[in-house]
């Protein structure tokens, strides 16, 4: 198979979440097990840092992968959803997995994937943990899929872990309560592994605590000590917290004999998206009018987000939206300004809430808005009714970003 096949193949063969949602989730880690053995543990073959939470675990992993990397260590890093390029969620030292192993590592185990039935992210999880063992890797930044006891990637066996936050997320899957998630975000902490948690809140830090108490893990809560305020040219006032949640696991990796100087991690924070690629991350798209976009796709991401937008200067503020079914979007709606002018699309994917349910819960809440097939035709809409002086905003899902990069 070509690569553009093997895709093909990929996306369509088997269930996919960012495609098809909750029926494409699995209860169980038996699949990947089952890989790992078929492909001889690549995974105890470098060492590693799993990454979970609602919100910056994206963020975060790019933050470290880049410190590692102006360190002199070769850096695996594996993220999820890719925005324009499969390989962009499986990297070393920045580079995408080159197209070759992609489509020889299907070909070589496509039997194996049709007998077992494994899931798209299954299938990608053996890939990266197979191309990062044969690639000798120093370390790998690993995030979470979704959640963390049952996601694909809580098989390997971290220096540590990093838990950046708890909200109200994917609730049909992982749970209907910030209790409830975090007990499965708590999944991937493991026996006497240190643990930072990003965000300490009443509601849910005992989870952390007590499951961290039973596997007797170091655990640290980055809020609650006090950092630099380095420079990072990942804009956006919510990043100051993801910054928090990495200067505590790397004072943490320092003290287990990580080589990682002040200097390594100035200029790592200053060079994040040159290092490693990371976009959509409060990405400035345009000047005059000023346009921005980000990947935020919940109620706790957008509130960070309307802040952020409430400190920019602009005459009006048109927001580009799109969405997928399965979000709570009463919750996201509930929040945004009235004064907007709103144009909401539908996300070229299966799993996009369509536009008669889009304009039926938002004609609740009385937005000024315009509906549109495509995120392209809504932000080309919002371009010709914009003034130089006033700010586009384009978010509510990865997918809506994607579709504009």
């Amino acid at each position: 198979m070509t690569y553009p096949q093997t895709l093909d193949w990929m996306f369509s063969q088997l269930p996919m979440y960012q495609r098809q949602g909750k029926t494409a989730f699995k209860k169980n880690l038996d699949n990947i097990l089952a890989l790992s053995e078929h492909l001889d543990h690549p995974e105890k073959k470098f060492k590693s840092i799993h990454i979970a939470g609602t919100n910056g675990k994206g963020s975060v992993s790019n933050m470290l992968a880049s410190i590692f990397q102006e360190a002199g260590y070769k850096v695996g890093l594996h993220t999820s959803p890719h925005l324009k390029d499969f390989r962009e969620r499986i990297r070393i030292n920045g580079d995408k997995i080159p197209e070759s192993f992609v489509t020889e590592f299907i070909h070589s185990h496509k039997a194996f994937f049709e007998k077992h039935q494994l899931s798209f992210f299954e299938m990608t999880i053996g890939m990266t943990f197979e191309y990062f063992a044969k690639e000798k890797v120093d370390i790998a930044i690993i995030e979470t899929g979704l959640g963390g006891r049952l996601d694909s990637t809580n098989i390997i066996s971290p220096e540590l872990s990093i838990i950046t936050n708890i909200g109200l997320d994917h609730t049909n899957i992982l749970g209907e309560n910030l209790i409830k998630i975090a007990e499965e975000k708590a999944g991937i902490i493991k026996p006497k592994t240190p643990v930072v948690i990003g965000e300490k809140n009443e509601i849910n830090s005992f989870v952390f605590i007590d499951k961290a108490k039973k596997e007797t893990a170091p655990i640290t809560f980055a809020e609650e000590k006090k950092y630099p305020d380095y420079p990072s040219d990942l804009k956006g006032n919510y990043q100051k917290k993801n910054k928090q949640s990495v200067l505590a696991a790397i004072g943490i990796l320092q003290t287990e004999g990580w080589k990682i100087k002040e200097e390594n991690i100035i200029l790592g924070l200053q060079k994040v998206s040159k290092n490693t690629g990371l976009e959509g991350r409060w990405q400035q798209l345009g000047v005059h009018p000023k346009i921005i976009c980000d990947t935020g796709h919940n109620q706790e991401a957008m509130k960070y987000i309307l802040q952020q937008l409430s400190e920019e200067s602009f005459s009006t503020l048109h927001m580009v939206l799109g969405f997928v079914a399965d979000k709570d979007i009463d919750s996201i709606f509930s929040i945004l300004p009235q004064n907007a002018k709103y144009y909401f699309s539908k996300p070229n994917i299966p799993r996009a809430l369509n536009l008669e349910d889009l304009k039926e819960k938002a004609n609740k809440y009385n937005f000024k808005a315009k509906y549109f097939s495509s995120v392209k035709i809504a932000l080309e809409a919002a371009e010709a009714l914009s003034n130089k002086e006033d700010l586009i905003f384009v978010g509510g899902s990865t997918f809506t970003v994607a579709e504009i990069l």
